[in-house]
């Protein structure tokens, strides 16, 4: 049966008793657009009006064939299998359903599954960007197909896809873990009290905006021993989570961050990212599993860097690779 045999067209005044097939939306333009009557809704003597002054001099009864679902029921479906971790389904609206976060945490969206399913005709699904800084409450996908009435088959295809990706969810949240975090402070000027130091503070609120703390902030001259000493009194005597090194980043002879980061016996994932501004950050780890970094001078005076897009998926608990490098540089022109 088509889906449109499904529906019986009734005139508006001739429909009081009957329930509304699907959710009618009212729309004053500049005020407000949302839902006037909810799907199921029986209509009384008293709607007729309101109907006529949203164009409906017609409403529509429904009767499911075999083999097909109403828009809310199919919306149910697919939002049930995109749900991962720390993840809440809104009530169906207008065919919609909403994926909200349920925690302050990074979101995970798994691209390639979301495009699969977005190549399945008439299927919607639309999400923000994985690796998103979210906080409760916060939408993470929106999903819906865009018939009234769908094959049940298409919403068992796009389930299968979903099912596809080995046990990693379409839409997750990580939590953040709170991470004790070291700070080394470079540079003979700040050492020697020549000038204020201005990165402990941007870098601090950064931290604790993700839950982590900074344990201390330690100023050492451009001098590659005492930085070495500074990284391994953190490493085995603080027992830090991560280590950040400010100052020193560029290729200026005297800044010797780098390789002072190196001479500790830093494991380097990457000297260099391809994202501007944040390109001359330094990503690395000691002993196997403590991620140290080394934060070039922008994250000073830039809003948004390399710096706080690493940042977070390493609070979140993620070990950064090589690739993960690589990708930033797509999308990564924020300023220069």
């Amino acid at each position: 049966m088509k889906p449109d045999a499904m529906l019986q067209e009734v005139k508006v005044e001739d429909a009081i008793g009957m329930v509304l097939a699907h959710d009618l939306t009212q729309i004053l333009p500049g005020t407000f657009k949302g839902r006037m009557f909810r799907k199921g809704h029986v209509i009384t003597e008293e709607d007729i009006p309101a109907l006529l002054s949203i164009g409906k001099e017609h409403i529509y009864t429904l009767k499911l064939a075999e083999g097909y679902l109403h828009e809310d029921e199919a919306a149910l479906r697919l939002a049930t299998a995109a749900r991962g971790k720390h993840v809440e389904l809104t009530q169906p609206h207008e065919g919609k359903i909403t994926l909200k976060s349920t925690i302050h945490g990074l979101a995970k969206i798994n691209k390639q599954l979301i495009d699969q399913v977005n190549s399945l005709d008439q299927i919607i699904m639309s999400t923000i960007r994985t690796n998103t800084v979210v906080q409760p409450g916060q939408a993470l996908m929106g999903t819906r197909v865009i018939p009234l009435v769908m094959e049940e088959a298409r919403i068992e295809e796009a389930e299968r896809i979903a099912a596809a990706g080995d046990g990693e969810p379409l839409v997750e949240v990580k939590p953040f873990r709170k991470l004790r975090v070291g700070i080394i402070t470079t540079g003979s000027e700040v050492f020697k009290g020549r000038i204020t130091d201005k990165f402990g503070p941007v870098v601090k609120q950064k931290v604790a905006a993700l839950g982590s703390e900074v344990v201390d902030q330690r100023l050492a001259p451009d001098e590659s021993e005492v930085i070495v000493q500074e990284i391994h009194r953190f490493l085995h005597e603080d027992r830090v989570d991560l280590i950040l090194v400010t100052g020193g980043m560029s290729v200026d002879p005297d800044d010797r961050t780098p390789g002072a980061i190196k001479q500790a016996g830093a494991r380097i994932v990457s000297y260099g990212t391809p994202m501007l501004p944040g390109s001359m950050l330094l990503m690395g780890y000691l002993e196997g599993e403590v991620p140290i970094m080394g934060l070039p001078g922008c994250v000073m005076h830039d809003p948004y860097t390399s710096f706080d897009v690493l940042l977070p998926r390493i609070c979140a608990g993620e070990t950064i690779v090589r690739s993960d490098i690589t990708e930033m540089g797509y999308g990564g022109l924020l300023g220069c």
